[in-house]
């Protein structure tokens, strides 16, 4: 069956667990000071749009956009469930953000994620989406235990257009 992305309600319960366990394994791998995941009861505030991706109702993953400023977001809280590493969630999601960013007219949207082995396949994913490595953005810092990306909507945009065109 077929992926069901849309905006959810992190406090729901199914995916508050999900929440809880991306947390957890955040907490765990990133040093205290270091450790930019957002709270649940901050994915509800006015910046930011919560998504879930479901298959037959079941909660696969999660991700969040976050209005930085009218050009800018930030891609916050992504999260696939364990059993549905590999499948396509993960590029599902990062696909869906960025294309609501774009009906939104931002013109960047950016990331932070860990430096640290265990982040090494979502690094990949966001490469291969075409985000790049930038410098520290919003109030993040220069810090052995991030790394910052960003990807220019213009350019995915032209990107998709030739490819359409050939």
């Amino acid at each position: 069956m077929d992926l069901f992305i849309a905006v959810d309600d992190p406090r729901d319960d199914d995916v508050r667990t999900l929440l809880d366990r991306h947390l957890a394994f955040a907490r765990e791998v990133t040093p205290p000071d270091y450790d930019h995941a957002m709270e649940v009861d901050d994915l509800v505030g006015l910046a930011v749009t919560f998504f879930s991706v479901r298959r037959d109702g079941v909660v696969l993953g999660v991700g969040a956009l976050k209005h930085l400023d009218d050009s800018h977001a930030e891609l916050k809280s992504m999260h696939t469930s364990e059993a549905a590493r590999g499948q396509g969630v993960g590029r599902a999601m990062v696909d869906h953000l960025l294309a609501v960013a774009a009906d939104r007219r931002y013109q960047r949207v950016s990331l932070e994620t860990g430096t640290m082995d265990v982040f090494a396949p979502a690094r990949s994913l966001y490469t291969k989406v075409g985000f790049e490595a930038c410098a520290t953005f919003g109030e993040y810092t220069v810090n052995p235990y991030s790394t910052y990306m960003t990807i220019d909507l213009a350019r995915v945009a032209a990107r998709r257009g030739q490819t359409r065109a050939e």
